[in-house]
């Protein structure tokens, strides 16, 4: 006869183990040890790493267009309407920054996240809020430096970008849609990203690592929680994340803080070349061994390139012992240097390989008398649109005895289309005026916009 309550404690004996596996799995989280080992965890590095990204915000005053009626002062009089105060609307926005010297309190971030804001605010970890203060822009690079107090910081190592590698583990902290600091990790995807229209001056580090609005200024670390770049942007078809993320590398946003520190601005030096992209057919027509490089097409006037003996059909391949892919990393690399610098070149001249050290100049807006282009700009100096303004031609001086100041101009005005035509710079201008024809400008003032014809 079986003894049905030997039979239960058996039971229970052979398959105790597997009750409580499944008790404890549903009931608690993994164990810490499996087979001894400790289960792998960001957390200790994140501890020590998370204080140091901060979450930014900035509020800016605009003022709110009316009517260009309503601001003559004539039609009022006319129609009896009393002189109103222009309309300001507060315009607020979020972004992220790494705080990156704990001594001095600066903080790194994107120019787009602080633009044109009329005051920042810095919250940390802890709760604290601290007002900032901007220290310099780089509006081509998108990076900004902003200053906090010094008080009980903690700040993110520096980690060298030019060691990584596609396939690092990254780990990407920011505040996302003004959730909250926020974590996601991923890897990196590509290293040298460029042309992708996004900045100036692009050599974007590409990560699957969820970023999102928000994001912008935060960290990209390592595994050490080392800084490895600044995230910046997104592609973005549908709106949301879609795991291809851009960083600035920690090497680029370095250097460009440090010329802000010195100078409040990176004083980009100049080399005087124009290059192109290597294709098939010019790979064929130069008789190249292969498609990496950037071809010069165009030597400027005095330049340091033309004093270095540089020539158009020249082939760059290397820079300061950097391989030279195509024309941004030429672009790059010269953009990062200060005015002074050597910049050593291999380039081939036919099949004859050639190295040449040139020095970096300083950067000249061309200008151009504006009676050369069209005879009613007589007594007019055009050139290169400011920085931080809207991409056209700048009207620097005008004669006021002329017809152009009677058709209301005034330097400062912008010229951003003529004839219909856009244009950003003097070349284009030149494309499309009739030195004997009429002239139809379209005019940036400040947030203003109108049309002038002149005859």
């Amino acid at each position: 006869m079986i003894n049905t309550k030997s039979v239960k404690q058996l039971l229970l004996v052979t398959f105790l183990p597997f009750y409580f596996s499944i008790t404890t799995a549903t009931q608690a989280a993994l164990p810490a040890y499996i087979d001894g080992q400790a289960l792998p965890s960001l957390a200790p590095m994140l501890e020590r790493s998370m204080p140091a990204v901060v979450n930014i915000s900035t509020s800016t005053n605009i003022t709110v267009n009316e009517n260009p009626l309503m601001q003559d002062p004539v039609f009022r009089q006319f129609f009896n309407i009393p002189n109103q105060p222009l309309r300001r609307q507060q315009k607020n926005s979020l972004g992220s920054g790494v705080i990156i010297d704990s001594k001095q309190g600066l903080v790194l971030t994107n120019n787009h996240v602080i633009d044109k804001a009329d005051t920042i605010t810095v919250t940390l970890n802890d709760g604290r809020q601290l007002a900032a203060k901007l220290i310099g822009t780089d509006p081509e690079a998108d990076v900004a430096v902003v200053q906090i107090p010094a008080d009980n910081l903690t700040m993110l190592p520096i980690a060298d970008s030019s060691q990584l590698k596609v396939g690092d583990f990254v780990v990407a902290i920011g505040n996302p849609f003004g959730l909250g600091q926020t974590v996601t990790s991923g890897i990196v995807s590509a290293l040298g990203r460029s042309g992708l229209g996004i900045e100036g001056y692009e050599d974007f580090i590409q990560t699957d690592a969820s970023i999102n609005p928000g994001n912008s200024g935060g960290a990209l670390v390592n595994l050490r929680g080392e800084l490895v770049g600044m995230n910046t942007a997104i592609l973005a078809p549908t709106g949301g994340n879609v795991g291809i993320g851009f960083a600035i590398p920690s090497n680029m946003a370095i250097t460009i803080k440090e010329s802000l520190l010195k100078h409040g601005e990176v004083r980009r030096g100049l080399l005087g070349v124009t290059t192109q992209d290597l294709t098939p057919e010019l790979v064929k027509a130069f008789d190249l061994k292969n498609m990496q490089g950037a071809a010069i097409s165009r030597i400027e006037a005095n330049s340091p390139a033309a004093k270095a003996g540089l020539e158009p059909g020249d082939i760059i391949v290397s820079a300061n012992g950097h391989p030279i892919k195509n024309s941004h990393d030429i672009r790059n690399i010269v953009g990062m240097m200060q005015i002074g610098d050597d910049v050593d070149l291999e380039y081939y001249r036919g099949n004859e390989k050639r190295q040449v050290t040139a020095t970096v100049g300083k950067q000249e807006a061309p200008r151009l008398a504006g009676e050369k282009l069209h005879r009613t700009l007589k007594g007019t100096l055009l050139s290169a649109s400011l920085k931080n303004q809207v991409e056209g031609v700048l009207i620097e001086k005008i004669d006021a005895s002329t017809e152009i100041w009677r058709a209301g101009l005034r330097p400062g005005d912008v010229i951003v289309s003529a004839n219909r035509y856009r244009v950003h710079n003097l070349d284009e201008l030149r494309q499309v005026v009739d030195p004997n024809g009429p002239l139809l400008l379209n005019i940036q003032r400040g947030q203003e916009g109108f049309f002038v014809v002149l005859k």
